[in-house]
């Protein structure tokens, strides 16, 4: 057990030490090689993310089997214990107490049925949501507000932070609004809202009023208490939290949960399954919660798996905020994104405490696809958000940008790799340079 590691800074984070450090690189595939064996730094984890290698064999493992959950012979019954512990797995992942757990194909899709369901059954004139949404709920809002004829209602971002201002959000709201969806932190800048006093302060304006969260980037960094901010849906995508393709985990309160949707008659109301289950997936997800509830275990003798998942979410937090003081201010002699001449570090400040592991960064005279491809030759993956596409162009221009390269390590990540990364950034300024 780490007993040795010093008090946790809350703003400038704690790593791993190097023998834990070792033994979580090893619980994932591909961390510092590519399938073929060649070396490099995947820094794309917002969009995707390293898949843990025991995920993928539970999964693999019950996936393999023929058999029908819905059934009653034996094995059909274990595949049915199977998914009540994933299911128990998720609200412990959330804290969630109640409602209904809903696994569909992706958490997008899960996105637009919580709003359609809302948006077409709870009275109202306007609906609130932020201009930083990811597609799948700026869409289903634009959509449905459109549908229904109520008004889209959308807050604005915040330039020097990256994220939303919660006084934005709050003064959009008042008795005749339906819905706020909005989500816990930023797929571009990394920004965390503060849906602790969003939620606080939407319903002391309107009590009844229905809250959407979407969770799919900030789930893997961070713990998520659903007792302390009581939304009435909340989603996130198990493959870039360690896990695989091919599912959405939704959780939704009861009065959510019952309005109509598209479901089987012969299920309860509250159901929003269709179909037969798919137990790999929630196999998938216990093996999820048994590896950070590992690195908990490493820091407490706790025996409750729920307070197990909170600590090993908490020093996955504290270690990513550590790297990411590490990217903005250099390490082991090397200079960190703020001091290299040629580039410019986005939506920067000094409260890490309010960002997850993401970095947005420009270069002088080179724009970010550039960039991308210059960072790729010398065995580097991140990514390029650029104002034509339709993922990012919504709210890079809301930020006043054309693009940036956005740098998204994750927790199996050590400082040496952020020293690496930062060497390679600094030779493609200093190129760049030279090239002008």
């Amino acid at each position: 057990m780490e007993r040795g590691t010093k008090e946790m800074s809350s703003h400038r984070g704690q790593l791993f030490s190097d023998s834990l450090m070792e033994a979580i690189k090893g619980r994932f595939h591909y961390v510092d090689h590519d399938i073929d064996g060649k070396a490099r730094l995947f820094f794309d984890n917002a969009g995707g993310s390293f898949r843990l290698k025991s995920a993928l064999e539970a999964f693999a493992q019950v996936d393999a089997l023929p058999d029908c959950p819905e059934r009653i012979h034996e094995r059909a019954l274990v595949l049915q214990d199977i998914q009540a512990r994933g299911e128990d797995d998720v609200r412990r992942m959330l804290n969630a107490r109640n409602g209904s757990v809903y696994l569909s194909l992706t958490a997008s899709a899960a996105m637009f049925e919580m709003v359609r369901a809302v948006m077409e059954n709870v009275p109202g004139t306007n609906a609130v949501t932020t201009i930083l949404e990811h597609p799948s709920s700026f869409d289903a809002m634009t959509m449905y507000c459109e549908r229904t004829g109520k008004t889209l209602r959308v807050a604005p971002s915040n330039v020097e932070t990256g994220g939303i201002d919660v006084d934005a959000i709050v003064a959009l709201i008042d008795d005749d609004t339906a819905l706020l969806s909005v989500m816990y932190a930023s797929n571009i800048s990394g920004a965390k809202l503060d849906i602790a006093e969003i939620v606080e302060r939407a319903r002391a304006r309107k009590p009844d009023i229905f809250i959407i969260v979407d969770a799919v980037q900030h789930a893997p960094h961070a713990a998520i208490d659903l007792q302390k901010t009581p939304v009435d849906g909340i989603n996130f995508a198990p493959y870039k939290f360690f896990g695989c393709r091919g599912s959405g985990v939704t959780w939704l309160s009861e009065r959510l949960a019952a309005l109509p949707h598209h479901r089987l008659a012969a299920k309860e109301k509250g159901v929003w399954e269709l179909g037969s289950p798919a137990p790999a997936q929630f196999a998938m997800v216990s093996a999820i919660v048994d590896y950070v509830t590992w690195i908990g275990a490493q820091f407490s003798d706790a025996d409750d798996r729920r307070e197990l998942f909170v600590h090993g979410m908490q020093r996955i937090e504290m270690h990513e905020r550590a790297l990411l003081a590490l990217l903005l201010d250099g390490v082991d002699g090397q200079r960190g994104l703020r001091a290299i001449e040629g580039v410019h570090v986005f939506w920067d400040h000094d409260d890490l405490t309010r960002r997850d592991l993401i970095a947005g960064i420009g270069f002088d005279h080179l724009d970010p696809t550039a960039a991308v491809r210059a960072y790729e030759e010398r065995g580097v993956i991140v990514y390029e958000r650029i104002a034509t596409s339709l993922y990012s162009g919504r709210m890079l221009k809301s930020f006043n940008l054309d693009g940036a390269v956005r740098i998204s390590p994750l927790h199996c990540h050590t400082p040496g790799d952020m020293a690496k990364f930062l060497a390679v950034t600094e030779e493609i300024a200093i190129a760049n340079r030279r090239s002008q």
